[in-house]
């Protein structure tokens, strides 16, 4: 994250991260408000008020009205918390206390409130100041406080940013709130890759719209997209810098050049090519040359995806007869079918701990999502009876899985949690859309 030492900088961003106040009483860790590891973890009730006004003048109130909305579908977002109606509120906008001191900490326990966040804004000339307080009504205590500068344009990052802090104390984990989405969509002449912020806003194009591109993938960096291009009138593998626009041709050998997975390190990716005339997995060193072939067998082999740490690489082969997920043991070179039920077993996406894979399975002409343990225990069906579901991939918190359906007609991106639950469409857009890529967490 870019930090400047001045005000009045054009695209200028800065979080200046003061901490506003400490807690001094129990460690954060003593607070349980949110068990990740609970897959029925109930929801925590929460109230979001609109900041304080701290400038007296109508675009400050604007702004905090603003910054509370980001705030709350943010947070209901991650699916942690149950946002309280405001409707409930007892205490009327404006005029409840933003400190501990001033906080009527019974009438948010009235309403249900187990955590309470206030803040405040003040905007002077260009510079905007925004200030967020999270209490336990319960304990009467602040849990923490933080201050971020920076312009009015950077109102929903501060926000986000906060989101992020207030996340990582109460998990341990940083949330999704600096993350994108990569997915295709398309075009009137063709298909390109277009990104997003976590929760489908602020969508772009990112590759040329009279392209055929398909199967973007974030490099651990979160700044480079690996994907498969026809500009050349055949498949070959580009790497478009997702901010700068700057592409690469990285991989053009004869034959097919598709399904790029990088290595969990960014250094290299595997990739299907079929310039020995089968199509087989190799591992690509950084500047595209092979460093060796990772399958071979009769069958076809694509879509290879690696664990977190590197060791072992989920792919799909028809070395069986149908499309089946196994994994590779990079360290012994060791093959074992993962996938049984189902006869078209496609798309597998490891979870950010290497304990699950998600993948996606045709059975009796329906598509769906499931969840299985790396070790072939636990399968989980988790969409069912709502159109094709494909291409899931795994928030970098695992918390929630984004994949495409085609529920309401054409084809769209959705997301759900880890369990199947809370399915919505994150992206409207013309076009179908399909194959998304959620990128790692940067910028901490």
């Amino acid at each position: 994250m870019n930090r400047r030492t001045t005000f009045f900088s054009p695209g200028f961003f800065l979080l200046c991260l003061f901490l506003l106040f400490s807690y001094s009483g129990k460690a954060l860790a003593d607070y349980d408000y949110i068990n990740i590891s609970d897959p029925f973890h109930r929801k925590v009730p929460i109230a979001v008020t609109v900041p304080a006004s701290l400038s007296d003048d109508a675009e400050t109130g604007l702004l905090a009205e603003q910054a509370a909305d980001i705030l709350g579908r943010s947070l209901a977002f991650t699916g942690y918390f149950n946002l309280i109606d405001k409707r409930a509120f007892l205490d009327a906008p404006g005029e409840q206390g933003i400190t501990a001191r001033e906080v009527n900490f019974g009438n948010w326990r009235d309403v249900g409130a187990h955590l309470l966040v206030t803040g405040g804004v003040r905007l002077e000339g260009r510079v905007l100041q925004m200030e967020f307080r999270l209490f336990d009504p319960f304990r009467q205590e602040l849990v923490f406080g933080k201050r971020y500068t920076g312009e009015a344009s950077d109102l929903r990052r501060m926000v986000l940013r906060f989101c992020d802090e207030m996340i990582y104390r109460m998990t341990g984990d940083w949330g999704v709130f600096n993350t994108r989405i990569a997915f295709v969509s398309e075009t009137e002449s063709g298909k390109a890759v277009y990104i997003s912020d976590f929760d489908g806003e602020n969508v772009r194009r990112i590759t040329p719209a009279d392209d055929i591109a398909l199967t973007p993938a974030w490099c651990p960096d979160g700044q480079r997209i690996a994907y498969t291009s026809y500009a050349a009138d055949k498949p070959d593998i580009y790497i478009r810098y997702a901010d700068s626009g700057e592409n690469e041709l990285f991989s053009n050998f004869e034959g097919l050049n598709i399904t790029p997975a990088w290595k969990p390190d960014g250094s290299g990716l595997a990739a299907t090519l079929s310039f020995e005339g089968d199509e087989e997995i190799y591992l690509l060193t950084p500047d595209g040359n092979v460093d060796k072939r990772l399958t071979n067998s009769w069958g076809v082999d694509v879509s290879p995806g690696f664990s977190p740490d590197g060791k072992k690489m989920a792919f799909v082969s028809g070395r069986a007869g149908s499309p089946q997920v196994y994994i590779l043991n990079l360290e012994t070179m060791r093959t074992r079918r993962l996938t049984f039920e189902g006869r078209y077993n496609t798309q597998p996406e490891w979870s950010p701990r290497g304990d699950r894979i998600a993948y996606s399975s045709m059975s009796d002409g329906q598509s769906d999502i499931y969840v299985i343990n790396a070790d072939g225990s636990g399968l989980r069906r988790l969409t069912r009876d709502s159109g094709r579901n494909e291409s899931p991939s795994w928030s970098p918190d695992g918390n929630l899985i984004v994949f495409s359906s085609t529920r309401d007609g054409g084809s769209d991106i959705y997301v759900m949690n880890a369990l199947g639950g809370e399915q919505r469409k994150l992206i409207d857009m013309p076009g179908n859309q399909s194959l998304p890529d959620w990128s790692p967490v940067t910028g901490q």
